[in-house]
């Protein structure tokens, strides 16, 4: 069974998928406090495909990706203006997948809903 979230990293600034990008999932508990279920590391095409622990379900909510683009820019010997950058989405069908890609360049970046 597929993940029902995804995330896929580009980078604009260099043309091809940003790999090594390290990525925390979280889920805003009912005390409003950030809660990770999960985190992983975008490979060769820029991708993580399941990135919840194991045995983890998501349920209807508020979402947060960050990912930790420091280290992916100083490997590179390129300067950036982000450190991290957080995506909060909002998941109402728990059924659905919620594909939430990040195209990103050293001073900015866009998000969107993807497939």
């Amino acid at each position: 069974m597929k993940s029902p979230i995804t995330t896929h990293v580009l980078d604009t600034a260099r043309g091809c998928p940003a790999k090594g990008i390290h990525v925390v999932l979280e889920k805003l508990n009912e005390s409003r406090i950030w809660e990770s279920i999960g985190d992983g590391t975008t490979d060769i095409d820029g991708r993580i495909g399941d990135i919840l622990n194991d045995n983890a379900t998501i349920s209807p909510g508020a979402y947060r990706l960050t990912f930790d683009v420091t280290t992916y820019f100083q490997a590179q010997d390129c300067e950036s203006f982000y450190s991290t950058i957080p995506i909060v989405f909002t998941v109402k069908d728990p059924n659905q997948h919620y594909h939430v890609p990040l195209v990103l360049n050293p001073f900015g970046y866009s998000t969107y809903r993807g497939r």
